[in-house]
Parts: structure tokens; sequence; C-alpha cells
């Protein structure tokens, strides 16, 4: 196996001009082109065609999570003809309560892990501002909490972020609807554009359910409707599951081997009835999605510690960032992997798995659940770029993506996809 650690991430470049990367949707979302890579050779077609492509009685899964408005805005106070600085609070990950569900019932109050814009204009105090609520006049306050308040409330921050508590003087607004009334979608930062009306349509999946991300899981932006119920005609079944985008999957690789790249968790949910699905389909599937394939992957590791240690507590589940690489003869198959999760599932009498991975698939990982990946293009020198190397090939991905280039494909999250068949 070669050690992903001593991987070069220079290795992983390419020359991607701005004019390809796509600033907006196309306005059909099943229009947009979609290379196939079968087997070493290299074709494309239209997103709509994919039905035709995926074998008949196959298993499709989806990440089901829905991007939330995450990026708040406040002024700080001035002197009468001043105008104070302008603070950008990106929510990232809730604190307290920690569960996203719970999180956004929340009433009054609640706290999360953030990313703070113009930090150095934002000491100490609080920070607030007037919004509408449900056509109700709401008071918005956001407060830093200094790290003797996070150790006493029992949190821990994170390198570069904040811990912030929000409160809000209307008992009846829920956090969800204090978001929908005053925050703002993230796109992309390599857009270079600010969020438009639109974005607020066409930068989540037509099947998008469970509020959490910060980024949309862009493979599944092409499907509509009519590409879903042609699945189904084609009887192939599709499984969910979620995984929340945290803003680290924009987080460049600085260093120079990817052993000094730290790889962000992310909270994954995978409900009974996605372990059994997999389980009928012998352990394989299509992956539609970079983060469905991590939280699939992961899923081998999870049944791995079980087989270890059946009673293990969903902290002790989560997967670390190179923990697939740890030398370890003794490997289970996948389906003893899915049946040690699904027995574990039985035994706490719960319909889904609910815990993190930090997971990082580079080239010399083997991959154990995904036999085929729906993907869009990634940026040069990215994790993303190393996961889809470690799927197709070293050489495959340089010909996918000169191939791209040579025929206009469009790049990033609006551009167009992959089909992906090593």
């Amino acid at each position: 196996m070669k050690n992903p650690k001593e991987i070069k991430i220079a290795d992983y470049a390419y020359e991607l001009p701005d004019e390809r990367i796509a600033k907006y949707p196309l306005k059909e979302r099943d229009a947009s082109k979609l290379l196939v890579y079968d087997h070493g050779n290299i074709s494309h077609r239209h997103f709509r065609d994919l039905p035709e492509l995926l074998p008949q009685g196959s298993l499709m899964v989806m990440n089901n999570t829905r991007v939330i408005q995450a990026r708040l805005h406040f002024r700080k106070d001035a002197p009468e003809g001043l105008t104070g600085a302008l603070i950008e609070v990106f929510c990232l990950e809730p604190a307290q309560p920690n569960d996203y569900v719970l999180m956004f019932q929340q009433t009054r109050s609640c706290v999360w892990h953030c990313l703070v814009g113009n930090s150095k204009k934002w000491k100490a105090g609080a920070l607030s501002r007037s919004i509408t609520v449900n056509g109700k006049h709401v008071s918005l306050t956001a407060e830093r909490l200094t790290d003797d308040e996070a150790t006493a409330a029992g949190l821990t921050g994170k390198e570069g972020e904040s811990i912030v508590r929000f409160a809000w003087d209307d008992d009846a607004a829920t956090w969800a609807e204090v978001l929908e009334a005053c925050g703002e979608l993230p796109i992309p930062p390599y857009l270079n554009r600010a969020t438009e009306e639109s974005d607020l349509k066409t930068y989540q999946t037509v099947y998008s359910k469970v509020k959490g991300s910060v980024a949309a899981p862009t493979a599944g932006l092409h499907f509509t409707p009519a590409v879903l119920a042609e699945l189904d005609r084609q009887g192939v079944e599709r499984a969910e599951l979620t995984l929340h985008v945290g803003a680290g999957t924009f987080k460049p690789v600085k260093s120079q081997l990817i052993e000094g790249h730290t790889m962000h968790s992310e909270w994954i949910y995978v409900p009974r009835q996605a372990i059994e699905a997999l389980l009928r389909h012998n352990g394989e599937c299509t992956a539609v999605g970079t983060t469905s394939v991590r939280t699939l992957e992961s899923l081998y590791y999870i049944g791995k510690k079980l087989i270890a240690n059946p009673e293990a507590t969903e902290e002790e589940l989560k997967v670390g960032q190179w923990e697939p690489y740890d030398d370890n003869l003794d490997e289970p198959s996948t389906i003893e992997s899915l049946n040690a999760i699904l027995r574990w599932m039985q035994r706490h009498n719960t319909n889904a798995l609910h815990t993190a991975t930090q997971i990082i698939i580079a080239p010399g990982y083997s991959y154990h659940v995904v036999k085929r990946m729906i993907t869009n293009f990634h940026q040069p020198q990215s994790t993303l770029l190393l996961l889809v190397s470690a799927f197709v090939g070293e050489q495959h991905w340089r010909d996918i993506y000169k191939y791209a280039l040579d025929h206009e494909f469009r790049f990033l999250s609006y551009g167009d996809s992959s089909l992906l068949i090593p």
C-alpha cells in the first residue's frame, strides 16, 4: 500500500482557467454534461442519460443534507455620524445543543461553533440587530464566549473558531425561522460573487431534507424529478444518508505533504434502511458525490470497530483521519462490517447510526463499498481530487480532467459532472 502521508499535493495540480469555473448553474439541471469514465474508456453524454448508464437493479446512495443560511451579519455600534464595523458570523456546527434536529427547534437561545469575519473589530460585548420573523419584530443578539465561559459550559473551541451564543426575544420563533429570516446562504468562495435569490433554490438538491450543511453536496445538484422517476423505471433502488458538509470542504491543503493536512470532522447519520439496502446489494453501490463516498466508506471502519468491540458507543465509533491506513491484517469483509452495524442497531433499538467521520481518502486507499461514483470536477490540489485519484488511478484522473478541459466541461460546484466506473 502506498503511504498517503508521503503524497506531495503539488503532484495533484492542473491548470484551471477562471472562465471554466461555472459561476451559475444551467437553467435545466439535467442538461449538464456528464463525462463517463468506464473501465478506462472516456466519453460524454448529458446528465439526463444517467439512468440508462447504471446497472438495472443496482443501488444508488445519496446525501439528503440541506444547506442552511449560515452566514449572519451584524453591525457594531458606533458614535453618531459614523458607521460601525461589519462583523460576519458564520455558523459551522451546533455546540449547545450539539444535535442538529434539536438545534433548529430551539427558542430564545442557542450556541454554535462559528467563524468570525473582521474578528479584530469584535473584541468583547454583544452584537445586535433587529429582524422580522413571521411578521413580528425580533431583536437578535450574538455574544462571543470567552475561553473561561466556554470551559464552564463544557465546550471546547477549535483552532480558528469562536463559540457564539445567539439569543432572541420571541418565544414563538425557532432558530430555524431566525436563520431563514436573516441568514445568508453561503455559496462557495471561489464563485467570487454575492449570494443571489436564485441560489436559495439552485444551491439545494431536489431531494434535500435534513438541515445542517454550510455547503451543498454538489454532485446531487444535477438531479431532477424526471431523472429520479427514470431511475425508478430502470429499477435502480435509492437509499439516503446524511453528512452535514462543513466549511472545511473548502479548506486548502497548505502543507507540502498530505501528512501535514488535518481533515475536518463531519457528522453523519445513516438510517437502518440504508444499511439493509447495502446488504441486499452485496455491500456495493453507486455513490452520489464525495460526501456520500466518505460516509459509505466510513461504514466499513465503523463495522470493523464493532466486530472488535460490539458494545462501542457512538462516540467511540468516530472514524479518524488515518484509520484506514493502520496496518492490520485482520480485515473483515464489507458484508461482515455492515452486519456488525445492523446488529448494533438492533441491540440498541435504534433506527439510525449517528456519529462522525474525519476519514481522508487518498491514493493507497482500497475502496470497500463504492463501486461507481457520480461527482463534479474538483479544485486543483484538493483532498477531493485525491479521493477521485484513489478511485480511478493516479494516471487516469489526469486523463479524465484533460478530457473535460478539452471538451469545455464546466468545473466546480455549479459545473458539470462525471460518472466514474473504475
